[in-house]
């Protein structure tokens, strides 16, 4: 069963020996290992994704996961142990938002008619523009922002834990994700919407500037989310539509907004879901 682990905190040495050691020992297969120190944060960061044998001196998931807690208590770690294969259920997803209702709409209803085997956990805002839609499709809400959109990431975190979320999906959701946050749920457990073509339109404006550039095919791009930001090896679906010379920028951002976009989305959780992509390595690998 392939385990997931991520422990978070502020910088010391031997942090990574008790966790290793102890899955080592378990009879764990290490795939994957990845550490991160951010001197001028003092923060340290590790992700370990394992093949976890279940029997043995090992024990269940949720024997691994007491022990790293235990760990993580005596390293001052916060320790995050996740298995999408440890709970016989659709997996549970936090919807992302701040203020452009089409995106997340796609994704309940695509959740609703079945396109996505999913459930909808969670819906969280760093805005209330689409609290109406979860009251809508009677999924719980959690504002996380302040009067000026500023989010408490800290209560972003609590809220994934709390509600027992799977995937993260950014659904045009407006604020950058600092680093300590893509590391508690890294592994490809964070999913975001681009409105734009990447690699060549990043940012926030891709559409003007796309329409600067004079171009006629626009896009959407769904990717992985990971620390260190990287827009070439994470993607996971991209879709196009063309416009004819002379269509109007808003005409564009009409089209855009209100159909690829959401359609992209859709798809790009889709594929996740099904378990036709993963992320191995910071890159997007096909699995079935």
């Amino acid at each position: 069963m392939q385990v997931i682990i991520t422990a978070v905190g502020p910088d010391n040495r031997g942090l990574t020996d008790p966790i290793i050691h102890h899955v080592s020992a378990a009879g764990a297969n290490i795939a994957e290992i990845q550490m991160y120190n951010h001197d001028e944060e003092a923060l340290f960061a590790m992700y370990l994704r394992i093949d976890w044998p279940g029997t043995g001196s090992g024990g269940s998931v949720a024997d691994l996961r007491s022990a790293m807690k235990e760990i993580g208590a005596s390293k001052g770690l916060s320790i995050r142990t996740w298995s999408r294969d440890e709970q016989k259920r659709p997996p549970r997803l936090a919807i992302c938002t701040t203020y452009r209702p089409e995106p997340p709409t796609a994704l309940l209803r695509a959740i609703r008619d079945g396109r996505i085997r999913a459930s909808a956990a969670v819906m969280i805002g760093n805005r209330n523009a689409c609290r109406g839609i979860a009251e809508q499709f009677d999924v719980p809400w959690e504002g996380i922002g302040n009067a000026a959109g500023e989010p408490d990431n800290d209560r972003f975190a609590a809220i994934i834990d709390e509600y027992e979320v799977d995937y993260v999906i950014l659904a045009r959701y407006m604020r950058v994700l600092p680093a300590r946050l893509c590391w508690q749920f890294a592994g490809g457990r964070i999913i975001n919407l681009h409105h734009g073509l990447l690699p060549p339109f990043p940012g926030p404006r891709p559409y003007h500037d796309a329409y600067q550039g004079n171009m006629l095919t626009y896009g959407a791009t769904a990717h992985f989310i990971i620390p260190e930001l990287d827009e070439g090896n994470q993607i996971i679906h991209q879709s196009t539509f063309t416009v004819s010379p002379g269509t109007s920028l808003e005409q564009i951002l009409q089209m855009g907004q209100s159909d690829n976009e959401p359609s992209c989305l859709v798809e790009g959780v889709r594929r996740v879901v099904d378990r036709e992509v993963t992320l191995h390595f910071h890159r997007v690998i096909r699995t079935s």
